[in-house]
């Protein structure tokens, strides 16, 4: 990959993006993990306004950390780039109050995580009017058209997305040219949902590299009869989440009426 040359057509793309759209800049949530690293980043290097948003809810410490120290880098290296933190915590707590109880705490904790989402989805949008701004996705290409790993209106919910063509590897490229912060290099990739130290292999049961891998055999034709031992159980993770997930990765189905019944 050139890298480089990568890096220049994403950023223009985003200039002339929001320039024809006629917005100020870009708002974006930063979690402290490698894709907000580098598309807050990108962002940044446009010029134009970036506002940094820090959302905890429940947040692990490290990645509260994490998240600080690259906003700290890029206003330090990028004058258009501000910071806003809100604590969500309150509001989520709040929320889950209000929702009727469940026989078991469990059958809800999956609920609650996407909400968690969607909380911050919901706060991204109400500077992004005040301010005029977009909201700059997240997701990569396995993520948001392999197996669908993000919340549909939670971060799935964005105005444009500058790294969803680059599978999780050329990301991390990206960083390593950007001058990421070496801490979210090396940490483990995590949604942050949880309020605890899940991290996404965690979830899915196959590693970035692997669902990269399987995600291309898919591409290729390929069927689970064509693999064994472990390739064969990466291959079936990829095409479980793949099936399962379709209805995040295609257009909202539309009841359409007859001529003759309207």
């Amino acid at each position: 990959m050139q890298t480089e040359k990568v890096i220049d057509h994403i950023v223009n793309w985003l200039k002339d993006y929001a320039t024809q759209a006629k917005c100020n800049g870009f708002v974006i949530g930063v979690s402290g993990g490698i894709d907000s690293a580098v598309t807050s980043t990108l962002c940044a290097k446009t010029g134009m306004d970036l506002l940094c948003l820090e959302m905890p809810i429940h947040q692990g410490e490290n990645q509260v950390t994490r998240a600080d120290k690259h906003i700290d880098w890029l206003m330090e290296n990028f004058p258009n780039a501000s910071r806003q933190p809100v604590n969500l915590t309150p509001v989520f707590d709040s929320l889950v109050a209000a929702f009727p109880k469940t026989s078991t705490e469990e059958e809800r904790h999956m609920s609650l995580a996407n909400t968690r989402a969607r909380l911050r989805m919901t706060t991204l949008y109400y500077f992004a009017a005040l301010k005029g701004y977009l909201v700059a996705g997240t997701g990569n290409k396995v993520e948001d058209f392999g197996i669908g790993f993000y919340t549909k209106y939670g971060d799935g919910g964005v105005d444009l997305s500058p790294i969803a063509d680059l599978v999780k590897t050329e990301v991390y490229e990206l960083g390593r040219v950007l001058g990421v912060n070496q801490d979210i290099m090396v940490a483990p990739p995590t949604d942050g949902l949880w309020g605890d130290s899940r991290t996404d292999e965690d979830q899915i049961g196959a590693s970035y590299p692997e669902l990269e891998w399987a995600m291309e055999m898919d591409n290729q034709g390929k069927t689970i009869e064509d693999f064994s031992d472990r390739k064969k159980e990466v291959f079936a993770i990829y095409k479980r989440y793949n099936t399962a997930n379709k209805h995040k990765m295609v257009p909202i189905p539309i009841c359409e009426i007859p001529k003759g019944l309207k």
